[in-house]
């Protein structure tokens, strides 16, 4: 028996186009994938300019987003922050949060702990309206 799985994240479907939000957004959450029982990792390519039309919080799920290329802006709360290729941001629960990328687009992972299996999940639409 296996105690490893591997998966290519491209090859997880890309959730965005069922939410309406293709082509400026791939999403395609791994947790399933790779069989993840305490964790959670999701992969993200946003096109140039383009921003996440919704904001988040868990309530019990720290995640960190590392930005693998181009550039792109986090919202936290009331924060706005610039990130750069190989910055990651450590965002604890109860935060609200969202992203956007920078002209030349981003490509970002985003990882989760505790696996709550989106229990712990709050979503307002149009949070980042500036």
């Amino acid at each position: 028996m296996a105690t490893h799985t591997v998966v290519n994240l491209m090859e997880v479907e890309d959730q965005a186009p069922k939410f309406g939000y293709a082509p400026n957004l791939e999403s395609r959450y791994a947790r399933k994938s790779l069989e993840l029982e305490n964790s959670g990792l999701s992969h993200y390519r946003v096109a140039p300019g383009y921003r996440v039309p919704f904001g988040h919080r868990h309530t019990e799920q720290e995640e960190v987003y590392l930005v693998l290329s181009g550039s792109a802006r986090v919202k936290l709360d009331d924060e706005i922050l610039e990130l750069a290729q190989w910055d990651a941001v450590r965002i604890p629960p109860g935060v609200m949060r969202s992203f956007g990328a920078g002209p030349d687009g981003a490509e970002i992972l985003a990882f989760g702990a505790p696996n709550t299996d989106n229990a712990d999940i709050e979503m307002e639409q149009d949070w980042w309206t500036d």
